[in-house]
């Protein structure tokens, strides 16, 4: 006979058996954890026989039983099946007499039941999956009113032992299920860490490290677990672990991701630049569980680029210097033809100028660098401005929201403003001792506004003559064509008001 535990309940029609499968009828059997309360029904009701049933499918099993040693029988020749229809205790009198069980195996042999009474057993939802009866030899009266009561109360009380025991049961069944998927994780999770290319551990909550995969080992020659705790500070190379320290207790502290390049020690006793990068894990309140980090080699890459780093300053150094030269040589041969001397002197200042743009963005070593930002709008127009400031103030003022510049837009934009500030030294602010000047910064989500505002000079009647020659063509190529902007010049009487829009993505490239 199929044993409840082995049942295939999503296949059964019948309620019962899907519910039935959930209180483990053999382990009940096996443990004769209901055995006392038949016990006292049986002493209650001063009957031989008391059982508690579970009814399936096919078969119904007695999970408690005193006076008997049947583990249960095939629910066509059960009583208690005809005692599930009813919500209250059914009592045979006398089986003999009863056309339903009158031929039951079950009274026509052993046990030769003459007499059966039976209270269901009621799970939380109304159904009724079993019974608590008592089982006599010799046909009888009924039960007193005590026994009925007391028969109900038992079955009640084994109904709740059975729901413990499903719920222990199932508590059971799911940490088990919990485990072994823990278990089937971790086990995935050390299997992918191990094939990956890249070193890989991960720490408890407070950055105790407590794993490292395989490709660690390798990599430092280290014996598994010795680099455990913080043993692995042990690896890095001197001058970087007080610099790694710092950046792991930050990380710790505000759950910031760790991002860091140092050098590890090699198992060939060599030091290697690697990538360090870890991640915290939380839960669904936001608590660190743990971190998880990856170490990268880049020791190939990292000697790459400070080779071309180093190639990149040598040249960038070499065309500053012949950015001097072209402006040497036109001082030189302006000498020898006095005639060209004032274009002269205009073209050179336009190299000086292209040149201090050239040298602000260039790549520089860590001794050559400019003080200001490499990237910074304010930072370039500090550079090109310089020459025109007097040591007791500036004459030139940049004020408004500083602005990321790329080396493709330095060139435009130090042309635009040395021109502006060429002629200004010629007919404008400049051109005198007390004039200054303005240079707003203004920004929107598509355009920047740049405003050039002269005060202090000579007064405006007329725009100075000359102003559509070469420098202003210059100025409309570095504004128009190159920075894809416009301009706009307003000759006010104190002095020019230039007004140049510039879409935002011509200072520097996303």
């Amino acid at each position: 006979m199929a044993d409840i535990a082995t049942v295939d309940t999503a296949m059964c029609d019948d309620p019962h058996t899907r519910v039935l499968s959930m209180y483990d009828a053999q382990s009940l059997k096996t443990t004769g954890a209901l055995d006392d309360i038949t016990r006292f029904a049986a002493a209650l009701c001063d009957a031989p026989i008391a059982l508690v049933t579970l009814l399936e499918e096919e078969y119904q099993h007695f999970v408690g039983r005193t006076g008997i040693d049947m583990a249960g029988t095939p629910r066509d020749i059960s009583f208690c099946t005809h005692a599930l229809a009813s919500p209250n205790i059914m009592v045979v009198a006398d089986t003999h007499r009863d056309p339903r069980f009158v031929d039951n195996p079950l009274v026509t042999a052993a046990p030769f039941v003459r007499f059966y009474a039976g209270a269901p057993l009621l799970a939380s939802d109304g159904s009724a999956l079993g019974t608590l009866c008592i089982l006599d030899t010799v046909p009888r009266d009924g039960l007193t009113p005590l026994q009925q009561e007391g028969l109900v109360v038992l079955a009640r009380a084994a109904m709740a032992r059975l729901d413990d025991r499903r719920s222990s049961r199932e508590q059971g069944i799911a940490e088990a299920e919990q485990r072994h998927a823990l278990e089937q994780s971790e086990l995935r999770f050390r299997t992918l860490a191990d094939t990956m290319p890249q070193m890989v551990w991960s720490t408890l909550p407070d950055g105790f490290h407590d794993y490292y995969n395989a490709r660690w080992y390798d990599f430092t020659g280290t014996t598994p677990g010795s680099t455990d705790g913080e043993g692995w500070n042990d690896i890095f190379h001197p001058d970087d672990q007080a610099r790694a320290w710092t950046l792991w207790r930050h990380s710790l502290t505000t759950g910031e991701p760790y991002e860091i390049e140092y050098r590890l020690r090699h198992f060939d006793g060599t030091y290697r630049w690697v990538l360090g990068r870890a991640l915290p894990i939380r839960d669904d309140a936001g608590r660190i569980t743990r971190w998880f980090g990856t170490c990268t080699d880049i020791h190939e890459q990292k000697l790459a680029l400070e080779e071309r780093e180093i190639i990149s300053q040598e040249l960038s150094h070499r065309i500053k210097n012949i950015f001097a030269v072209v402006a040497g040589l036109i001082q030189f041969a302006a000498r020898t033809r006095p005639e060209f001397a004032p274009i002269a002197s205009d073209l050179r200042q336009r190299i000086t100028a292209l040149g201090r743009a050239h040298d602000f963005v260039r790549p520089h070593s860590a001794q050559s660098r400019p003080s200001a930002q490499q990237d910074s709008l304010k930072g370039l127009l500090d550079s090109l401005f310089e020459p025109y400031q007097q040591q007791d103030h500036s004459r030139i003022q940049v004020r408004g929201e500083d602005l990321l510049i790329d080396d493709r837009s330095a060139t435009p934009l130090a042309l635009l403003f040395h021109e502006l500030a060429t002629n200004a030294t010629k007919y404008g602010a400049l051109s005198t001792t007390e004039g200054t000047i303005d240079v707003t910064v203004e920004q929107t989500d598509d355009v920047v506004t740049l405003i050039w505002m002269e005060r202090g000079g000579p007064v405006v009647v007329t725009p100075p003559s000359g102003l559509n020659g070469f420098g202003s063509q210059l100025i409309e190529l570095s504004a128009v064509r190159q920075l894809g902007g416009q301009v706009c010049r307003d000759w006010q009487s104190d002095g020019l008001i230039a007004t140049i829009k510039v879409p935002r993505p011509s200072f520097s490239r996303p």
